[in-house]
Parts: structure tokens; C-alpha cells; sequence
């Protein structure tokens, strides 16, 4: 029942707009691939490793075939076809690509009916890869069991692997129980994942392979040691979404932040590359039983708070419905959003827990992650320390799922062990001593708290009816989230997207979602004379409503 009297029909409103502008992205996610899909691919084909010049083989393949001119009909087309021809496994042929010894373009072609098998019986064994991580991880959870809900969600930036092993370690015996290993800074930026563990960085530490796989070992071995399974989180956004997404599934990531309009707005990635790589980064993760987070929190730092709260609201209900077309089950949705109001507005908190209760009646399965004060922390540490206190206080009240917890220091440096350590003290007194106050607590009918979560409603579902009428990319372009404006022909990474043609093939989409992909001209694309994927979602029957997508405002590679 809704302590916010929150008007049902105007939910519903809300949803069924966002779900029709999910729908139209759809349309063009399925028929285009990028650069970074097709080297995801042939990650799970158990293609790893670089040249003798640091090159990863993923990178030098795709690029390969994207001069070749075959980039539309998808890597998995050609290699297996390759390792029809040759008989060497996919690594093998990787490596005598980038030796210049073959170009698998040019190899005779067999029937399709067989390389598309082989496609796919190569990709099964990567999927059961991911399927027996997700059973270790189940496993864990009835064994050692974990800590209550929030998350206890805590970061590292050290820049070294190592070291970061030692303070999420520390961490985690203070009572932490998700890890953020914070990426260097730029790397989202990188069109490819450097390899190796690494020890220099930057504001963070490279997200690599091998360092997923020390650091999942290190917080497994800590998990056992203090009788809880501790969760592992990383960042799958950028330029190499899909592909961070597919090495976190291989070595048992627990949650990724995962989000295509984060890139967009503050990374300038192209709008129409990272819809792309999102679906199959989201197909990735919602098939390995990893939890994503999305970045609405972000729109606060770049606009108000009091004034710009719907946006967050409407976003959210947009990253809901791309989840679910990507097969991700709500409770896999870590939908985000921040306490980020100006400490000096009077009511403030009341606006703040307003917010966050809406957020959790709205979205009741999924595990909602809180971020904490940011961009009002100006280095006097104790009123930071309150400031984090009122932000676990709503967390806990309004049921959230993941509290990535605020340091008093904040604005001053990255914090100490020591900071840690105190922001986990603060977290654990406020979440036990008010552990069911949101339980025994109701709100006054027609007070301030039901009115501003009711005015934000309502903004929230007139601000999608409307994206639902211009379309998002539009939308985007317009600067109606976090004041940020982005053309949808530039950015980074345009160059790395191509239509698919008739023979392309991706069998891991199917396998991961467990369905039979069909192939059917949409609108759009019997406009602009290309072939569709067919919907690449759970609902596999084609929309008909007229396209609003780029399809034909932007030169894609042939």
C-alpha cells in the first residue's frame, strides 16, 4: 500500500510511455552491431591477449574486419566459417590474424546452416562458463550467507591492484559488503581493455581481466574468513561496455554500473553507440545474475536537485523498460539515484525522503542504489559526517537496496582506511537503531512529503509523454537531462557502428535471453532498405509504429 498516495493510473501512464520509447530503441539496436559488440564476441569465443605490441587480438580482428568490409555480417559469421575451413579454435586464428598469416574474409564459404551452428556450439561453452559462476555465487549466498540490505557499497581507487586488494579486504572486515574497484580515470574513454594486472592508475585502477579475477579472489577469501559472501563491483559503461560486461560475467562480478545516457551526458560517447553495446552488456549481465546500476544521480551534480528531481524519475522508468528488453529481471536493477539536495533548504530532508519513498513504491523489486551527498560537501568534515547520517537515516527508512556510503571527506582527497572505517561505523548505528522505522511511520495525508512525491509524479509522466512523442535521441539533443545537451551524430565512437546485414549472426543473444530470434522487416527498416535483426527482447513480435531514430541521418560503414 502507498504511504505517498501516489496516483496508480498516472504510474501506469509513466511506464507504458517509457515503454514505448524503450520499444522505438529497440528497433534500431537490432539492427545495428558496433566495434565493440563484435569484440565481446570473440571475448566469449576465449579470444584473449595482445600482440607483441600491447594490441589486444579482440581489437586487431574487428579492425581487420571492418576494413575488409565485413563487419555488418557480424564476427561470429566469419569465425566460425574460420574454424570450419582451418580447424584451429578461435584463439588460434586470432593470433595468426594479427600475425598477418590469414584473413578470414577470404576464406571459401561454407553452407550457413553450418557455420551458423558452429557459431553457436562454439558460444555454448562461455555460457555455461557463466552459467556455473552464477551457481558458485548462489552457492556462496546459502552457505556464508550476506549482510542485510542496504549493501553496505563501498569504494577503492588506488590506482594498484594490489593495494586495492589490501583496503577492500580491511573493508570488508569492517563490515562492507560491496567492493567498487573505481576505474582509472579515462578509461571509459578507451575503445579498447587494456590486459593484465596493472598497478598504475589514475583517480582508480584499470578494469582488466586479470585484475577482476586477483580481485575476486581476494574478496572470496575474505568473504570466507568473515562468514559472509562479499560482492564485487566494477564499471561496465564507455566505449567498452559490452565487453567489461562479458569479462565480469566470466569472472563472477557481482554488480556493474551500467548505463548508456551516464556515457552520453557526461562522457560524450556517441547516443547511438552506447544504445547498442548497452543491450548486449545488459543481456550479459541479467543472464550472469549480475546487478546493475544506472546513473541518475549524476543528472544532480550537473542540475538542481529540488527542481530537476523528476528527470531522475523519468529516466528511471526508462532504464526499467531497456532492462527488461534486454531480459534483466527488476531484481537485477539497481536504479539510481542521490541525496543531492542543498543542506541549507529548509524541508530539505522531507524532500529528500520523499523522493527516495517514491523511487521505492514505484520500483518495489528492485534494489535500489542510493548515492550519497556529493556536490554540497565543502570539506568541513563534521557537518559532511551529518550530512552522511540524514542520507543512511532515508536509506534506511525508505528500504534501499545498494548505500554506496558517503566519506566525511569528501571533497578533500580519496579517502583514508580510516574514513572508510568511520563511514561504515556511521552506516551499521544509524541502519541498526532504525532498522523498521520505515515500518512504523506514515505519512500525513496531504502533507509535504505526499504533495512533493505527487508533483514530481506528475512532471516525471509529462516530461516521458512527451520524449514518447519527439523520441529520445531528440530528447538528448535538447539538454532535458542533467542540462547536458549531445548531438546524436557526435560524440565518440560513431565511426564503430555498422548496419547488419541478412547473414549477420550474434548467438549468444539468444542462448543468454533462451529464445528463437526472428527476423522481420520493421517500418524503418523497409524505409531506409535494410534488413532488420528482428527484436532482439523478450517480446520477440514486431512494433509497428513509425521510427523517429537516425536511421538514415548518419553514414554508417557498409
Amino acid at each position: 500500500m502507498s504511504k505517498l498516495n501516489l496516483n496508480q493510473s498516472l504510474i501506469d501512464k509513466a511506464r507504458s510511455s517509457a515503454r514505448n520509447i524503450a520499444e522505438e530503441v529497440q528497433r534500431f539496436v537490432d539492427e545495428h552491431t558496433t566495434v565493440a559488440v563484435e569484440r565481446t564476441i570473440l571475448r566469449l569465443y576465449g579470444v584473449d591477449g595482445t600482440d607483441e605490441i600491447g594490441t589486444p587480438l579482440p581489437n586487431i580482428i574487428i579492425d581487420n574486419l571492418k576494413k575488409a568490409g565485413g563487419l555488418s555480417a557480424g564476427i561470429a559469421y566469419f569465425m566460425a566459417n574460420a574454424v570450419l575451413n582451418t580447424h584451429l579454435n578461435p584463439q588460434e586464428i586470432g593470433e595468426k590474424i594479427a600475425a598477418g598469416e590469414l584473413d578470414i574474409t577470404k576464406l571459401p564459404l561454407k553452407p550457413e546452416a553450418e557455420i551458423k551452428a558452429k557459431a553457436e556450439e562454439m558460444a555454448r561453452s562461455s555460457v555455461e562458463r557463466v552459467k556455473k559462476n552464477r551457481a558458485r555465487r548462489d552457492e556462496y549466498l546459502s552457505t556464508l550467507g550476506e549482510g542485510p540490505r542496504p549493501y553496505l557499497y563501498v569504494i577503492v581507487a588506488t590506482g594498484n591492484i594490489y593495494e586495492d586488494i589490501i583496503q577492500a579486504q580491511a573493508a570488508a572486515r569492517q563490515g562492507a559488503d560491496i567492493i567498487a574497484v573505481i576505474r582509472t580515470t579515462g578509461q571509459s574513454l578507451l575503445d579498447y581493455v587494456p590486459y593484465g594486472a596493472t598497478t598504475e592508475g589514475f583517480g582508480g585502477t584499470y578494469a582488466t581481466q586479470e585484475n577482476f579475477r586477483i580481485m575476486r579472489k581476494a574478496l572470496d577469501e575474505v568473504g570466507e574468513e568473515v562468514g559472509r559472501y562479499i560482492r564485487l563491483c566494477n564499471y561496465c559503461s564507455g566505449l567498452c561496455m559490452p565487453e567489461i560486461a562479458a569479462m565480469g560475467a566470466l569472472e563472477r562480478l557481482d554488480v556493474m554500473l551500467n548505463d548508456a545516457l551516464y556515457g552520453i551526458l557526461f562522457r560524450d560517447i556517441n547516443m547511438q553507440r552506447t544504445f547498442v553495446d548497452q543491450f548486449f552488456s545488459r543481456t550479459i549481465n541479467g543472464f550472469a545474475g549480475v546487478i546493475i546500476n544506472t546513473g541518475e544521480d549524476n543528472y544532480l551534480t550537473t542540475a538542481d536537485a529540488v527542481e530537476e528531481a523528476h528527470t531522475v524519475l523519468a529516466s528511471q522508468f526508462m532504464n526499467e523498460q531497456l532492462a527488461l528488453k534486454a531480459g534483466l529481471p527488476e531484481e537485477q536493477m539497481g536504479l539510481g539515484h542521490a541525496f543531492e539536495m542543498d543542506p541549507n533548504i529548509e524541508n530539505g530532508f522531507l524532500m529528500e525522503l520523499a523522493q527516495a519513498q517514491m523511487a521505492r513504491e514505484i520500483f518495489p523489486k528492485a534494489p535500489l542504489k542510493y548515492m550519497p551527498p556529493t556536490k554540497f560537501m565543502t570539506g568541513n568534515i563534521f557537518k559532511g559526517h551529518l550530512q552522511d547520517a540524514l542520507f543512511n537515516m532515508i536509506s534506511i527508512w525508505t528500504h534501499q537496496g545498494l548505500q554506496l556510503l558517503g566519506m566525511m571527506t569528501e571533497a578533500i582527497h580519496t579517502p583514508f582506511m580510516s574514513d572508510r572505517a568511520l563511514s561504515i561505523e556511521n552506516a551499521r548505528y544509524i541502519f541498526n537503531n532504525m532498522r523498521n522505522i520505515g515500518d512504523e511511520v506514515e505519512f500525513k495525508e496531504g502533507g509535504m512529503i505526499q504533495t512533493r512525491a505527487a508533483e514530481t509524479l506528475q512532471k516525471a509522466a509529462d516530461m516521458l509523454a512527451q520524449i514518447e512523442e519527439e523520441g529520445l535521441f531528440a530528447t538528448i539533443e535538447q539538454g532535458k537531462f542533467g542540462g547536458v545537451k549531445r548531438s546524436r551524430t557526435g560524440g565518440k565512437g560513431l565511426d564503430g557502428v555498422v548496419m547488419k546485414d541478412e547473414k549477420y549472426i550474434n548467438p549468444f543473444i539468444p542462448l543468454m535471453l533462451n529464445i528463437e530470434l526472428t527476423r522481420s522487416k520493421s517500418p524503418a527498416s523497409e524505409e531506409s532498405g535494410c534488413q532488420s535483426a528482428g527484436k532482439s527482447s523478450m517480446d520477440s513480435t514486431n512494433i509497428q509504429r513509425e521510427s523517429k531514430l537516425p536511421l538514415n541521418e548518419v553514414s554508417f560503414n557498409k
